[in-house]
């Protein structure tokens, strides 16, 4: 079974078998688990479940939107067919002073890309969404909001910290599409993608979620991890689109639909 799944299967059985059963602000209660970690190294096979099918373009557009046109406009996702933040879209079109906008505020991508050229022993070297003057301005406060990096040897290292992580629906999306981050950061600022580490704060399940869990812990061997495939002529972050960005091989076994709760 590839890493992806073999770690990310453990967590569910550990939150079905053992967590800890309340209500929270969604009004649909969850079994969770603090502290659950999963870590790849990048070298050696890229992080997308199989057991299940995890829409990767979609994962990566929300990624491009958020740290390539550091945007807010929910109107410009539905532009591209991405409808994940359709249910917090504000009044003016917009997810306020979140994500794709505190990345702007803050010059994020810029910075990081500069240290890691000029000074890659910098142990400073983050991007974080979480702007205490800016968390109520936001439709939702940043669930992965923050990554640390570093340089050893000629790797680039991350590690993901996400405060609240939805198991079935979100975490999917976030570890496939932050591994993607570190492999197009690492191509423009001249290093080899190295480990990858996604740290949970809370890792949940909702109990409408759980029949749907079970369901793929019941299925079948996963197939191997497929190959992430980037344009090796990209040499600026900004440059990148969806179509520089692809997987090969990439089999699964199917969709589970479940429920998102806002």
């Amino acid at each position: 079974m590839n890493q992806a799944d073999k770690q990310y299967l453990a967590i569910v059985r550990d939150i079905l078998d053992h967590g800890y059963y309340d209500t929270n602000r969604t009004g649909v209660s969850t079994y969770k688990l603090p502290h659950k970690i999963m870590q790849f190294d990048l070298s050696r096979e890229f992080p997308i479940l199989t057991s299940k099918f995890v829409g990767f373009k979609t994962a990566v557009k929300e990624l491009l939107w958020i740290y390539r046109d550091q945007s807010n406009s929910v109107l410009k996702l539905q532009e591209e067919n991405v409808h994940i933040w359709d249910e917090w879209m504000k009044e003016d079109g917009t997810i306020g002073t979140s994500y794709g906008w505190v990345v702007k505020e803050y010059n994020q991508i810029d910075k990081l890309i500069s240290s890691l050229k000029n000074d890659p022993q910098n142990r400073r070297m983050m991007l974080n969404l979480w702007q205490i003057p800016h968390l109520e301005g936001g439709s939702l406060y940043p669930c992965a909001f923050m990554t640390m990096w570093d340089v050893t040897d000629d790797r680039l290292n991350c590690m993901l910290v996400q405060r609240s992580g939805d198991i079935p629906l979100g975490v999917p999306f976030n570890m496939t599409q932050y591994a993607v981050l570190v492999h197009l950061i690492a191509q423009v600022t001249g290093y080899k993608p190295g480990l990858f580490t996604h740290v949970i704060n809370n890792a949940h399940i909702y109990e409408n979620q759980v029949e749907g869990m079970q369901e793929q812990l019941r299925r079948g061997e996963a197939p191997d991890a497929p190959k992430l495939w980037i344009n090796p002529e990209i040499r600026d972050f900004y440059d990148f689109t969806i179509d520089d960005i692809r997987l090969e091989g990439y089999e699964h076994l199917g969709k589970i639909r479940m429920e998102v709760s806002v």
